[in-house]
């Protein structure tokens, strides 16, 4: 059922996974082949869902565990958007014929997943992420007390 918080934690967690992917950019422009055209929007689209799902569901209760469930719906955000992109490179290298077969396919897509992963531990992309969950589930919560 929709309610204030899960929309405004739908908002928020979009804007906020727009905002990183902009950080993010710079740090796949030195690897080989990556487009980063379409990486905000679909980050954003996953951080709307992570942000209904996840932050909305949480919404209501105290803040202290906003708090809690903002760091949490960064954390799915980021998981299913490195499990995205990492999903959709071993497609385009699988249509270019690059494995021997589909283990070879879903081991490269776990190594890509991982190492797109220590790309983003960096303390540029961490404390704006970090910092910007813990406000926006504060916010969420705040919104969610006023119009639930």
């Amino acid at each position: 059922m929709p309610t204030g918080g899960k929309l405004v934690g739908a908002i928020a967690f979009a804007a906020l996974a727009y905002f990183i992917s902009d950080l993010v950019k710079p740090l796949l422009a030195d690897t080989e082949g990556n487009r980063v055209g379409w990486l905000s929007p679909v980050n954003a689209l996953i951080g709307w869902l992570m942000g209904w799902k996840v932050m909305g569901r949480g919404a209501g209760q105290k803040y202290v565990q906003a708090f809690g469930y903002g760091l949490t719906t960064m954390a799915a955000t980021a998981f299913w958007c490195l499990l995205f992109w990492s999903g959709q490179k071993m497609l385009s290298r699988s249509t270019q014929l690059r494995y021997d077969g589909p283990m070879d396919a879903l081991q490269q897509m776990g190594a890509m997943f991982l190492d797109y992963g220590r790309m983003i531990m960096v303390p540029e992309v961490l404390v704006p992420a970090i910092i910007g969950a813990l406000f926006f589930g504060w916010l969420t919560e705040f919104f969610a007390r006023r119009w639930s």
